[in-house]
Order: C-alpha cells, then sequence, then structure tokens
C-alpha cells in the first residue's frame, strides 16, 4: 500500500507576518480559532509573540527563530509582528479543511451572529491567476487589512470578557464558530476520510502485518514524492503572505534498487 499524502497528512505553509499597524498599536495578523485542527509554528526567523486565549485565559507568548508550538482546536491565536520581520513555516493538521474554512475571525458578536454578514466581511476580492504581486493599495490588501481590523476590534473585547470573567467567556464564540461552520462539516469529513483517516489506517494495517509475522511487503513501494509551489503570487492570508505548495500535484518518483 503505497502513500502520497505529506506526513501525517498535514499541510506546510510558509507565512510572512502582516506588518500593518493594528487599532491597538500592534502590527499582524487577524484573530482567529479552527474548529476540528491543531495548527503548529516553526519560527524560521524575525521576533515577535502569538497572543491566545483558551481553556488557559489570556497568554502571551514570545517568539523567536527556532520557536516551535502548537495549539488545539478552540484556541484563538493571534500573531503579533513586533521586529517588523517575522517569518513563520505553519504546519496545520487535516491538510484540506483549513482551506475549505476550518477557521473562524474573531468579529464583533452582531457580525458572527449573521452568517451573510461575516462571509461579507470575511471574503477577498478574487485575484487574477498570473498577476503581478499586490502592493499595500490593492483592492486586495485594503480588504485583508479591513477584515483584520474587524478581527482585532472582537479580539480586544472578548479578550478583555476573558481577563474579567475567565475562560467561560469564549463560550458564545465556541457556540457561533460551530453555527457558521457546520453547512460545510459534512463535507470536511469527505476530505478527512480520504486524507487523515486513511493515512492512519494504512499505518495500523502496516503495523498488523509486522506485527503478525514481519510482512515488510509495503516497503517494497517506497517512493520519494515532490510537490511544486503554488503558482502565482504569495497570497494575503489571515495572519500574512502565504507561500503554499501544491500537495494535490505531488510527483512520485521511484526509488532506485540498491
Amino acid at each position: 500500500m503505497n502513500t502520497s499524502a505529506f506526513p501525517g497528512a498535514t499541510a506546510v505553509t510558509h507565512l510572512r507576518v502582516y506588518d500593518w499597524e493594528s487599532p491597538d498599536g500592534q502590527r499582524g495578523g487577524s484573530p482567529h480559532l479552527h474548529t476540528v485542527s491543531a495548527e503548529g509554528y516553526v519560527v524560521l526567523g524575525g521576533t515577535g509573540a502569538l497572543e491566545t486565549l483558551g481553556a488557559h485565559g489570556y497568554a502571551r507568548t514570545e517568539l523567536e527563530r527556532g520557536t516551535l508550538l502548537w495549539f488545539t482546536p478552540g484556541t484563538v491565536h493571534r500573531l503579533v509582528n513586533t521586529g517588523g520581520d517575522l517569518e513563520i513555516l505553519v504546519i496545520m493538521q487535516n491538510a484540506g479543511l483549513p482551506e475549505a474554512g476550518d477557521a473562524v475571525l474573531t468579529f464583533p458578536e452582531d457580525v458572527l451572529a449573521d452568517p451573510a454578514r461575516y462571509a461579507a466581511a470575511s471574503a477577498l476580492p478574487a485575484t487574477a491567476p498570473g498577476s503581478p504581486p499586490d502592493g499595500p493599495d490593492s483592492p486586495t490588501a485594503r480588504a485583508a487589512r479591513r477584515r483584520r481590523d474587524l478581527a482585532v476590534e472582537g479580539y480586544l473585547a472578548l479578550r478583555a470578557r476573558i481577563l474579567a470573567e475567565g475562560p467561560q467567556a469564549l463560550r458564545p464564540l465556541h457556540e457561533a464558530a460551530a453555527r457558521l461552520v457546520a453547512p460545510r462539516a459534512k463535507d470536511w469529513r469527505t476530505l478527512w476520510q480520504h486524507g487523515a483517516a486513511q493515512e492512519s489506517r494504512r499505518t495500523s494495517i502496516e503495523l498488523t502485518r509486522l506485527a503478525d509475522g514481519a510482512d515488510a511487503a509495503h516497503l517494497s513501494h517506497g517512493t520519494l514524492h515532490a510537490a511544486p509551489r503554488t503558482a502565482g503570487p504569495p497570497r494575503y492570508g489571515m495572519c500574512g503572505r502565504l507561500e503554499t505548495w501544491n500537495l494535490g500535484a505531488a510527483r512520485a518518483y521511484p526509488l532506485p534498487l540498491t
């Protein structure tokens, strides 16, 4: 049995965190949470901080080159770019799910309560394939900054409630997030079944065969895979400019026998 998924059916993204000033004077990305996927960071360069809201309450973790951390679904996270050059390799659980909508921005409560307003506030103008990189005053950049500022507005109010009331103040956001993503969750299951679940089943089968009789037949299918960078300029994400790899277009190269 062969596999072509990136190890663990995860996804990787090269992120350069926004250096735009936020309503509270800090620079960085859009606070948000994921509903079913954990996320990890490997800091490649620069300095910054990760602000989180979760079962732990509020925390601020300083970031520098070599920092490795991760957080689980439901954790509100905000990247702050203190040095102007924060660069991160992002590792996402459940490749395909975050791209399919497994993220909810911390907009104010009235926006979260209205799916149509939420969709309008979170959308960015489409960029034509092959177009030159967007400048800071392009329609896409302006929309990404407005989206970020609205998420920070909701985040600051939420953080104040958590500091006053404790982690239970997150419950309304979690309930709103579940309502917003519910229409997509059925399709997510299909993505998961063909990704992370399939990879886990493969490992289970191989472990059973090895334990039952040292059956190493699966080793003869070992291959090398390489994925191309996604075409076009870095796109505007929630936290910064993103460079990705097209994992679906990965090519397999049979390894030579020695």
